[in-house]
């Protein structure tokens, strides 16, 4: 299973992707329906209906009794319509853009779930090659104890290294268990699959050819959105401010002696007290958008500031691999050869034989850890942006 695929599975797994799909789905219909007129109200009455007298209940005796049916429907201006409209599709831009944040999360996690699991097997391998060189060490060493050639100690040295190297392949067996754990999570199936190769290393992020990276970055693109949102609910607050007016119409029907009547009436909202209603709810939307502004402004500095970090730590990382392969392997190795050739000379014990080795596993360690760091930073830079709306890196 290579990265790759681990990433794909994950995103296909995703029901929080399908959430926020929904959710803009959702948003774009209500788009299409707030721009609509309200519907019409239909309105049935019997007025003036006589309870007393000679024409007590009677729907057609008096002059004044009427049955009517009126028709009432509310005329909102077509830049209220289209400022309903637009909140709306600012819901959608936010929740699709909501769906890139959390592929571009799922994506790093992946990545780093995958490479903490590389990570840990390759660690087992090394304790395993390691287990069976101390294994032959023992056996060599008592025999040597055995042909007067070593002392007890030395053997005492041998079996501890060996039990400290066992001890630490339980521990290296717990924690790959804990990584296909982590992995299988994200993507479902058996946490056994052998890996592929990991990517490699050397090759220059994705994050680092984009010219215009603050505007590509998810988290500042999905801020991005609910300002724009935010904005689109103050300029409907601002519409607001305009009542909307409504016109009836109604038909009155009489007594069969009497005439018909028709009526056509124009209603509109009395804002009397707008200052404290409408001005101040305009000023609570205008804050909003200040708010997020200032928050999309100040994340941005922060995002890009961590992106330089990662950067940073990617390309020391890489620097020190180096080193480390160039210099110090080289030198451990040394120290090795001449131990073990005072060793075997008899002008020094096993002691200096086993700290060579221990250093060596310990360098070997070191490196591995240090691979894992510089591949963790590696893939948040990898993994960091996204397509619109569709989660495949650019």
């Amino acid at each position: 299973m290579s990265l790759s695929a681990a990433i794909n599975a994950a995103l296909a797994r995703s029901r929080s992707l399908e959430a926020s799909a929904a959710a803009a789905q959702g948003a774009r219909e209500m788009a299409v329906a707030a721009a609509q007129r309200p519907d019409p109200v239909l309105r049935l009455s019997l007025d003036n209906l006589p309870v007393d007298g000679p024409e007590r209940f009677s729907v057609t005796r008096d002059f004044m009794t009427m049955r009517s049916v009126s028709i009432t429907q509310t005329l909102p201006n077509s830049s209220k319509r289209q400022a309903r409209r637009e909140r709306f599709e600012r819901e959608a831009d936010a929740a699709l853009s909501e769906r890139d944040r959390r592929i571009a999360l799922l994506r790093v996690e992946v990545a780093q779930a995958w490479l903490e699991r590389h990570m840990q097997e390759q660690r087992i391998g090394l304790l395993q090659a390691q287990v069976a060189e101390a294994r032959l060490l023992v056996q060599t060493t008592e025999s040597a104890v055995r042909g007067g050639k070593a002392t007890l100690n030395d053997a005492v040295g041998a079996r501890e290294l060996l039990a400290q190297l066992e001890q630490s392949v339980i521990g290296a067996t717990a924690d790959r268990a804990e990584a296909r754990l982590w992995l299988a999570r994200l993507i479902g199936g058996a946490s056994d699959q052998p890996l592929a190769d990991p990517p490699p290393l050397r090759q220059r992020p994705a994050a680092l050819s984009e010219p215009t990276l603050a505007e590509r970055l998810p988290d500042i693109a999905a801020l991005q959105s609910r300002e724009r949102a935010a904005r689109a609910e103050a300029e409907l607050a601002r519409q607001e401010l305009d009542p909307d007016w409504s016109v009836e119409f109604m038909f009155s029907q009489r007594g069969r002696q009497f005439s018909n009547m028709a009526s056509v009436a124009v209603s509109v909202p009395l804002q009397w007290d707008r200052p404290q209603r409408q001005e101040r709810e305009l000023a609570a939307r205008l804050s909003r958008v200040d708010e997020l502004q200032a928050e999309r402004e100040e994340q941005t500095r922060e995002r890009l500031l961590q992106v330089q970090r990662w950067q940073e730590q990617w390309r020391s990382g890489l620097d020190r691999l180096d080193f480390l392969d160039t210099r110090r392997v080289p030198l451990s190795a040394q120290r090795v050869d001449a131990a073990l050739a005072a060793y075997r000379g008899g002008r020094e014990g096993l002691g200096p034989v086993l700290q060579a080795r221990r250093a060596v596993l310990d360098l070997a360690l070191e490196r591995l850890l240090l691979e894992r760091q510089t591949a963790g930073a590696w893939a948040q830079l990898e993994y960091l942006l996204t397509d619109n709306h569709t989660g495949v890196k650019p």
